[in-house]
């Protein structure tokens, strides 16, 4: 597990939107580790790990996107049955909420979780 920093980045519901965006951080040479994007009528959240973090702030700052950034938990998991609910289990224990997840597996032996928590550093000594 390791603490990342999640990028939350505003943008239009409309067509080709996305592909900007992944544009805008591929010219950066930014790597997506981690993508959710959630919507509603007119706008949608898009919240991702990128890097170089660096890199991903100063491209999105250049093409006038509007973000805000969170710590953020990132756990790398066996992938198979029951594993999500062994970490939320630990974390409840622990006191620790989950506001959100998300991630992937792949059709590899391990995936990737990004979890939100109330208190990032308690969640990382707990999972």
């Amino acid at each position: 597990m390791a603490k990342a920093t999640q990028f939350c980045i505003c943008l239009p519901n409309k067509i080709g939107v996305l592909a900007k965006l992944c544009g805008v951080l591929k010219r950066a040479k930014v790597n997506i580790e981690a993508i959710s994007v959630a919507d509603n009528a007119d706008c949608c959240c898009a919240r991702l790990i990128a890097s170089p973090t660096r890199a991903a702030k100063a491209a999105l700052t250049k093409a006038k996107h509007h973000f805000c950034t969170q710590q953020v938990l990132t756990v790398t998991a066996p992938n198979k049955p029951g594993q999500l609910e062994r970490i939320a289990a630990r974390l409840a224990k622990a006191r620790v909420n989950i506001n959100y997840v998300y991630g992937s597996t792949g059709a590899g032996e391990s995936g990737k979780i990004v979890l939100a928590v109330s208190n990032v550093s308690r969640a990382a000594k707990v999972v």
